[in-house]
């Protein structure tokens, strides 16, 4: 008996100690420097990570998309159960990633970790990987706490005293994302919203073959970007609606651009022609798509209208096409900084580009630094 006593003592000073251990795990807290840790490890499934990550992650889920469903339905009846089956799922998963994807590391490696909240995902991941002799860090709260983080930091940034927007306006297809590059290129600061929207913030805007970005994943690259700026210097972005396809601004940005200096792009309506007819070459290639698109506009623009720029595209005849669109549709949308239904300032400085070449994009990218 008494022997039988001293190893059951033994055995709850181990699990004791084992609690302990997993309690003590080195933990950080946003915000925090990221640039100190090997690598960066979002242990969550494979549809939380696409959702959203912190910039950089990796995903080495312990349970997959199709495990973590079955071990949360179990839990609903039987808590024990689902316990034992999810540690049997992540002992096996930690596994595989240890011997495919983390042999190489030496004793030095720090890789920080995280899931949802900071529980037992991570934090399971975490021990054994301490246990090896490595130096693992855990997020605190998890990616909840993480996205908390860069609400409020993305508020603040961009409520911030002299963040200087300069906001480039003007009519569809005046090459505004193309002078945005070009500014870029010679070593100005761009935002480009359209870009982390993954949208051209019309109706035809909808990048052919690429979904966009969830709410949550826009956010987080839009702080990402912000991050790497000096605030106290010029940051170049374009003038958008409050939504970008099925993306919206957050009311930060929103109030921040409002606040901005408006700079007006202007190019003659042959070369926006010919500006789009570049930046859109999928419709001319899938006609029946964009007719499909074209008829959302009937309750506006009528039948007739739609009909004949449908007779154009059959036609092939893309010029001609182009420049009714613009004319009869977008040209008519158009809300001119300064107007009472516009959310931007009266515009203060014109760059006006001659023709859709580099030259005059170059030239015009100049120009609008030296503005600001």
């Amino acid at each position: 008996m008494k022997n039988d006593f001293c190893d059951v003592n033994k055995a709850r000073i181990r699990h004791t100690t084992h609690l302990a251990n997993m309690q003590h795990l080195s933990t950080i807290s946003f915000p925090h420097d990221l640039s100190e840790f090997s690598e960066i490890i979002d242990v969550r499934s494979p549809s939380e990570y696409a959702l959203d990550h912190i910039p950089g992650a990796i995903n080495l889920p312990v349970l997959g998309d199709e495990q973590r469903a079955r071990v949360g339905e179990i839990y609903k009846s039987n808590p024990f159960e689902a316990r034992r089956l999810g540690a049997a799922l992540i002992s096996a998963n930690v596994s595989e990633h240890i011997q495919s994807k983390m042999m190489e590391h030496g004793i030095d490696y720090s890789p920080l970790l995280y899931c949802w909240r900071g529980g037992m995902r991570s934090r399971s991941f975490t021990f054994i990987l301490k246990s090896i002799g490595w130096k693992p860090h855990v997020v605190q709260g998890g990616y909840r706490a993480f996205r908390k983080f860069i609400v409020e930091d993305t508020e603040e940034i961009f409520l911030t005293e002299g963040l200087n927007l300069q906001v480039l306006s003007g009519l569809t297809g005046v090459g505004k994302t193309r002078l945005l590059h070009t500014i870029r290129e010679q070593g100005g600061q761009v935002l480009d919203l359209e870009g982390l929207a993954n949208h051209k913030g019309s109706l035809l805007g909808a990048t052919p073959s690429s979904a966009q970005p969830a709410q949550k994943k826009f956010e987080t690259d839009l702080w990402h970007q912000m991050k790497q700026f000096d605030l106290t210097k010029p940051i170049f972005t374009e003038a958008e609606s409050n939504r970008i396809g099925n993306v919206h601004c957050p009311p930060a940005l929103w109030q921040a651009l409002k606040r901005s200096r408006v700079i007006n792009i202007q190019l003659p309506v042959t070369e926006r022609i010919k500006i789009l007819l570049e930046d859109y070459p999928h419709f001319q290639e899938e006609a029946e798509d964009l007719k499909h698109l074209l008829s959302k506009l009937i309750p506006l623009r009528g039948h007739e209208q739609v009909n004949q720029w449908n007779s154009l595209i059959d036609e092939k005849n893309w010029g001609d096409f182009v420049q009714s669109v613009l004319e009869n549709h977008y040209d008519l949308c158009y809300r001119a900084p300064g107007a009472e239904d516009s959310n931007y300032q009266l515009a203060t400085a014109d760059v006006k580009i001659s023709d859709a070449s580099k030259n005059s994009f170059e030239e015009a990218a100049k120009q609008t630094l030296s503005l600001a």
